[in-house]
């Protein structure tokens, strides 16, 4: 696949860019996770990298391994996404480096398992600074390059499937993503005319590190509350994500894809058929 024009404008695909002209994307979470499949998926799709992480520079490292490995450029930067004042900064210096920004993936996201009366205002305050305060600057600082450039762009927020359905125990995370659902749609209609797409990708359990399954196999796993029977693997997150920033999407804008394995389907049926009040627990 060539990369992709990302003008909507136009009619397709572009030819094969030189050296430097490559669509650029920036990747936050990139360490790990959905967010080194997401990396890699892109750098196969014709883009190169820039790689915000925040825990670790040697996962970070890591993922700049397979990202060249599949023929891409990849700049790396630590993006401390709570540090609202340093994120329009970053984004610049990675457009500097790069050459460019057509695409941003906000993938960095934290969570909490509290009830809600024993939940504390730094807590809260965290959890919507990390998934939902720091997507809204970057992405007004990349599609604000992306506007300069006159190429149009894509932006893709990971939420989660609590984007639309709550939670016990994570009330700060729902409301964050229910939140950035929200702004998702509101960003697509007004920077539609520059021909910036804007769209969300609601992932349900997937295997990573914030389920606890960091690079397991999820095809085993069982899980008789999810249609399709198991877990989900970044890499199928990733191909949405792809898809989405790719010349294929170029109708596709103010929409939340789930990628769940059909569990938000299963909302009155798991209703109708619990045994018991676990639920009732975080």
């Amino acid at each position: 696949m060539t990369a992709p024009d990302l003008d909507p404008r136009t009619s397709g695909p572009a030819s094969a860019p030189a050296a430097g002209d490559r669509p650029v994307a920036l990747v936050t979470g990139s360490e790990s996770g959905i967010g080194r499949a997401t990396a890699v998926a892109l750098a196969a799709a014709g883009f190169d990298l820039g790689l915000c992480w925040y825990a670790d520079e040697d996962d970070a490292d890591a993922t700049a391994r397979e990202v060249r490995a599949a023929g891409a450029r990849a700049a790396t930067r630590r993006v401390d996404v709570t540090d609202l004042d340093a994120l329009a900064p970053a984004v610049d210096a990675l457009a500097a480096e790069l050459g460019r920004v057509d695409a941003l993936v906000n993938v960095a996201g934290t969570g909490t398992a509290t009830p809600f009366l024993d939940l504390d205002v730094a807590t809260w305050r965290e959890v919507l600074a990390t998934d939902l305060d720091g997507p809204f600057v970057l992405t007004q600082a990349a599609a604000r390059h992306m506007v300069a450039g006159g190429r149009g762009g894509r932006v893709v927020n990971v939420t989660s499937v609590h984007e639309h359905a709550p939670r016990v125990g994570a009330a700060p995370y729902c409301a964050a993503k229910g939140g950035l659902g929200l702004l998702t749609q509101v960003a697509a209609l007004e920077l539609a005319e520059h021909g910036i797409t804007v769209n969300a990708v609601a992932p349900g359990e997937i295997a990573t590190a914030m389920t606890g399954q960091e690079d397991e196999d999820p095809h085993p796993t069982d899980r008789a509350g999810v249609p399709l029977g198991r877990p989900g693997d970044a890499r199928e997150v990733a191909a949405v994500v792809a898809f989405l920033c790719g010349p294929d999407a170029t109708y596709v804008t103010g929409a939340s894809w789930a990628v769940d394995g059909g569990m938000l389907r299963m909302g009155p049926m798991a209703g109708s058929h619990l045994t018991s009040d676990d639920w009732r627990r975080p």
